[in-house]
């Protein structure tokens, strides 16, 4: 991936430099209709030399608008490993986004819920995170000016998500706080593997997110993260787990994600 041949792209075409992007994982692509976002410049992942995106629920295109007074670019679909895609690809978006002059991203995925007081609908914010992907993306030579040996104490960035809380509690709306935990995917993990992943303090688990994250951090970006629960993890419930159940949950809660998003961006202080 050749992140400054598209960085000349967006040079080109993008209207303005975001103050924030927001990711939108599985089921959460509904705020990327929104009118802000039919009236923003929509540039596909293709133009900028990605591949065609193969998930369901990944539209694979940047929007750059303006959401609650604040200029944003809407990442519309990511790029998973279990897709066969090499960690450079999966985490391009964020060296993009990064050398573009981007300060924060909120990232977004749908997840399953571990921890047994969570329930299916509900969105989480990530607090921390536990990669157990088998691999980091920021293995082989550093790539300057990033330390080649960054710190991961706050990868969440604690001010954000005391905001994004307190946008939740202007709203009223019950969100949950926890640890993520990302494993490769794309099967579905074992009920084994869920009361380990318990045991070790994860409080959901998804396939996407944490690279990201990662990168994110190394660009200097500030990074926070929203899941939502749209499904109880494997043998949590007797019922089998399906990519389609994700979708319909996302889609179910897009209405809350979408008001929390606005009422973050409305008194966001970067």
């Amino acid at each position: 991936m050749n992140v400054q041949a598209a960085l000349e792209v967006l040079g080109g075409r993008a209207p303005f430099v975001p103050e924030i992007a927001l990711v939108l994982g599985s089921g959460l692509g509904a705020l990327a209709g929104c009118p802000e976002a039919k009236d923003g410049v929509s540039i596909p992942f293709t133009d900028l030399g990605f591949p065609v995106q193969t998930v369901q629920g990944h539209q694979g295109k940047l929007i750059y608008c303006e959401l609650e007074g604040r200029k944003v670019v809407l990442q519309a679909g990511r790029f998973h490993f279990y897709e066969g895609n090499p960690m450079e690809l999966v985490t391009a978006p964020m060296r993009i986004h990064g050398r573009m002059g981007v300060k924060a991203v909120v990232h977004t995925n749908a997840a399953g819920a571990v921890n047994a007081g969570f329930g299916v609908g509900q969105l989480m914010v990530i607090t921390d995170h536990i990669n157990l992907m088998g691999t980091n993306p920021l293995i082989g030579p550093n790539q300057e000016p990033g330390p080649r040996f960054p710190d991961m104490t706050a990868a969440y960035d604690k001010a954000l998500t005391a905001q994004i809380l307190g946008a939740a509690s202007r709203l009223g709306q019950k969100v949950q706080q926890g640890v993520y935990l990302a494993v490769t995917g794309p099967s579905f993990e074992t009920p084994a593997e869920i009361r380990a992943f318990r045991a070790l303090g994860a409080d959901a688990v998804g396939m996407s997110t944490v690279p990201e994250v990662i990168v994110a951090r190394h660009e200097g970006m500030r990074a926070a993260g929203i899941s939502c629960l749209c499904n109880m993890a494997a043998g949590m419930l007797d019922q089998p787990l399906t990519h389609q159940e994700v979708l319909e949950a996302g889609a179910a809660a897009a209405a809350d994600f979408e008001k929390l998003v606005r009422a973050f961006l409305k008194n966001l202080a970067l």
